[in-house]
């Protein structure tokens, strides 16, 4: 088979890409998926990527019906969120108070991943290449030409890159970005606890640490994921912890909230990494998700912000379908509706970041903390804000 032809080809189909070939493909525009791999099927153990789904992304991923298709069993509404300083500080978030049914809700990575899947097979507006390798790249005058490892030709007016941070598709068009190392790795890792946690995050900021417990579904809903952000060498030593020592480690460090913890799953660790990209669009190219942009996960809403693009690129393709995909007009309406939240959530991040991790402004977080706790219109405006 060579030279197929498509309006949009989208390499990577991990969440994101997964999600906005499917809305394309909904939108009856012409697409195609390059995947190296499919996904695994799901088991009965739990996936450590753990994501905090927003409301409005939820809402994005039912219209195409691929939320409906987990185990409603896996997933988990979180109905309140405390956050804690290393002192006196503290703000609990409630969805009650802020007048919304939950915050957000935990999906493991991979059920999710499945659940995109077979939406995209079951719609067949898609073309699936998977597995697949591209071979080369190469930019005509109005389409871009990829050839895959197995001889396949795909020619598309629009190319979007969906491949990641380290994205090949932005290096090949050129889109340079700025990769801020944080110095801190993200140690993940899932627990059995002792006491039931009530649909209850908990993230603690201490002076160099920023450390989070994420309620997880399931049977006796005693089960929760940890995100511990901590300097690289500190990383290190928890990951080497046997498993009764490092649940020792953060019962201790979350004083004890849950009560005694069992380890679920290995321990694992990711390097943080702030990543400005310099331009998301060039002619007949496109960036989405973590190959445009990169944030520090203690917000939880990089997935977010990815979701945020692939249902923004959708609506503007979907709007201008008449046009050709690839032209940079277009493509910029796309751009600027991203450049303005994508920039305000790596602003707060990064911000909150250097006050939380800076021993010096111990004071500062607790007195601000306590005093947002007092003040219930602002945290229920932060609320809206997080799930927008």
């Amino acid at each position: 088979m060579s030279g197929e032809r498509y309006q949009v080809v989208i390499v990577g189909a991990g969440l994101v890409g997964a999600a906005a070939a499917l809305a394309l493909g909904r939108q009856g525009l012409r697409v195609a998926l390059v995947e190296r791999q499919p996904p695994a099927q799901p088991d009965d153990a739990w996936d450590t990527r753990i994501y905090a789904i927003s409301p409005a992304s939820q809402r994005f991923l039912e219209r195409m019906q691929a939320w409906q298709r987990m185990d409603a069993a896996r997933l988990q509404p979180v109905f309140r969120m405390d956050v804690m300083g290393d002192t006196s500080g503290a703000i609990r978030l409630d969805a009650y108070e802020a007048g919304v049914s939950h915050l957000a809700t935990i999906v493991e990575s991979g059920r999710l991943q499945h659940a995109l899947w077979q939406a995209l097979q079951a719609d067949g507006n898609v073309a699936l290449h998977c597995p697949a390798v591209i071979a080369s790249i190469e930019r005509g005058e109005s389409r871009t030409r990829l050839a895959l490892a197995d001889g396949t030709q795909l020619e598309t007016e629009l190319l979007v890159g969906a491949d990641g941070a380290t994205s090949r598709i932005r290096d090949w068009a050129g889109l340079g970005s700025t990769l801020t190392p944080y110095g801190q790795s993200g140690v993940v890792a899932n627990f059995e606890c002792e006491r039931p946690h009530r649909g209850t995050a908990f993230q603690w900021f201490f002076d160099h640490d920023i450390l989070a417990w994420l309620p997880l579904g399931g049977p006796g809903g005693n089960q929760m994921s940890m995100v511990w952000s901590t300097p690289a060498a500190r990383a290190d030593e928890l990951v080497a912890l046997d498993g009764a020592a490092l649940a020792e480690s953060v019962r201790a460090a979350g004083h004890d909230t849950l009560g005694a913890l069992r380890l679920l799953t290995p321990a694992a660790a990711f390097p943080l990494r702030l990543n400005r990209v310099d331009a998301v669009v060039a002619p007949g190219v496109a960036l989405i998700g973590d190959a445009a942009h990169g944030v520090h996960p203690l917000s939880g809403q990089g997935v977010n912000l990815g979701f945020g693009d692939a249902e923004a690129l959708v609506e503007v393709l979907a709007a201008y379908r008449k046009s050709h995909c690839g032209d940079l007009r277009v493509l910029q309406r796309y751009a600027r509706m991203r450049a303005e939240p994508v920039q305000r959530m790596q602003a707060l991040t990064h911000g909150l970041h250097h006050l939380f991790v800076n021993e010096q402004a111990g004071w500062l977080r607790n007195t601000g903390m306590a005093w947002l706790n007092r003040m219930p219109p602002l945290k229920a405006a932060l609320v809206r804000e997080a799930m927008a």
